[in-house]
């Protein structure tokens, strides 16, 4: 499934017109986007937690040449499943 379909499925379910239905997944996905950026966690229970994590520099190896290169530091999103997503699924 991609966003339109995600936008079409939500303007379904919930009886929003697709305008409004792309305004409110937007406004999730901004949320989100703009919580983790400052360093914050989202938790919705049931469904998981987005949070990030900390990268050290490492180095690493060109994969063409072989030869070694440094790897920024970096601030990776990660996403843990909730209890209700993994029973869901399974």
């Amino acid at each position: 499934m991609n966003k339109n379909e995600l936008i079409g499925s939500v303007a379904d379910s919930s009886g929003l017109s697709r305008n409004d239905a792309t305004k409110a997944v937007e406004a999730v996905f901004d949320t989100i986007t703009s919580t983790l950026s400052k360093g914050d966690e989202v938790r919705l229970v049931g469904f998981g937690t987005f949070s990030c994590a900390k990268r050290k520099a490492s180095t690493g190896r060109n994969p063409r040449t072989g030869e070694p290169m440094t790897i920024k530091a970096s601030t990776q999103p990660k996403f843990k499943a909730g209890k209700g997503l993994k029973d869901a699924v399974n």
